[in-house]
């Protein structure tokens, strides 16, 4: 195994530039959830380039197969998501955003491009391949439903069956070279939140003629807190926040109704529902009680999610031995959501970080803001790492 590492290591070495190049097309071009068609079409040819057949999945996804020697021994999956968000790029850069209001600023680029990496790698080694590796390119990670759960709707988990799965996500609090690692349960549920809190609006100088939706919001607020105050178990993580209020009113006008946003997250699939019921009661019944009427949607998002233990002990140990155990961290309870989760509810799951972070060259800012970025070494890591634990996982005994 020590050869084929190595082996791993110069093919990820030599063909870098080409990541990096497939990194900075995507950046260039970013695509919405569910919108990625240009982008599965680049990734298509490039596929296609290496030798591979892949295929379509849910309109903008594609799998392909590096099938090597006694392909039905075991068969693993690995992940990259394909979409952008809706954010405005503020990066002075040569492969900068040319789609207006569009960024890839969550690090999809490099999982993708990271993934395109490891079917050249895995494609050039696959005679020392004991089984068949999946290579699942996901859109829609970004939305409810998800798009992983469309792909397992679609049957991306079977016919083969996968045993299981590994995917990576670049983490900007993580320095470049390193990649960090949690077993068990990860990252949180959630779920979206919109009310709409109907009253009597009027004039503000008469406020008695009126039902003040705006004051009622603010006590459907305040009282919301105590879903996770007085009745989440103190040691389950819960999470509950509002990050939008509008009440279009002015100064003098009391406006008839005010909506609200939020999320709701958590680490328990059975609180989530008690505590969704919950939120419904309170906001329902304060609106009531103040005589004005509260509706209430909650579109069901992503599960929590789970790394199986023994896989990530497998893929952590595999990590040490290609990095060096003082390039891989132990992570801490994260209560981001992300629809990996939903692969994570079927079969043994590994999610792990990979770091992106160079303060020398001013790459810090985190993921979801317009002037996030990644140190490009981490693509040559993404890629050769991805592909050392999936030879590595297809020789262990794994579950079997």
């Amino acid at each position: 195994m020590s050869e084929l590492k190595a082996r791993i290591k110069e093919l990820a070495s030599q063909i870098a530039p080409e990541v990096v190049s497939f990194r900075r097309h995507l950046h260039t071009n970013p695509e919405l959830s569910f919108q990625e068609f240009n982008t599965a079409e680049y990734v298509e040819k490039a596929l296609c380039s290496f030798g591979l057949e892949p295929t379509r999945m849910a309109e903008t996804g594609l799998v392909a197969y590096i099938r090597g020697n006694n392909p039905d021994r075991r068969i693993i999956a690995l992940r990259a998501d394909m979409d952008a968000l809706p954010i405005q790029e503020q990066n002075d850069v040569p492969y900068k955003s040319v789609n207006q209001g569009v960024m890839h600023a969550c690090g999809h680029d490099v999982h993708t491009a990271s993934l395109l990496g490891v079917a050249a790698i895995l494609n050039n080694i696959k005679d020392s391949i004991e089984g068949t590796v999946k290579l699942v390119f996901q859109p829609g990670e970004e939305r409810i439903p998800g798009g992983a759960s469309l792909m397992i709707k679609e049957g991306v988990l079977e016919n083969p069956s996968v045993e299981s799965i590994i995917g990576q996500h670049v983490m900007p609090l993580i320095e470049v070279g390193k990649v960090g690692f949690r077993s068990g349960m990860y990252m949180a549920s959630s779920d979206e939140i919109y009310l709409t809190v109907k009253g009597k609006g009027g004039h503000g100088a008469m406020p008695d003629q009126v039902i003040d939706p705006v004051l009622i919001t603010s006590h459907i607020i305040v009282a919301l807190q105590q879903v996770v105050s007085r009745n989440a178990d103190p040691k389950t993580p819960s999470v509950l926040s509002f990050g939008k209020v509008v009440a279009n009113g002015a100064t003098n006008v009391i406006p008839d109704e005010v909506k609200v946003e939020g999320t709701f997250r958590t680490l328990n699939e059975q609180w989530r529902a008690r505590a969704k019921e919950l939120i419904t009661r309170i906001a329902k019944g304060t609106a009531e009680a103040m005589g004005a009427s509260c509706e209430i949607e909650i579109l069901h998002g992503f599960p929590y999610l789970e790394n199986n233990p023994e896989l990530t002990d497998r893929a952590k140990l595999g990590a040490q031995e290609y990095l060096g155990p003082d390039n891989v961290v132990d992570l801490d309870l994260w209560m981001a959501a992300e629809d990996f989760a939903f692969y994570s509810q079927h079969i043994d799951a590994c999610f792990y970080r990979l770091g992106v972070r160079n303060e020398s060259k001013g790459i810090t800012s985190p993921v979801h803001t317009p002037t996030f970025d990644v140190d490009e070494k981490a693509l040559e890591v993404g890629s050769g790492l991805m592909a050392w634990l999936a030879v590595r996982e297809l020789r262990s005994e794994g579950g079997n």
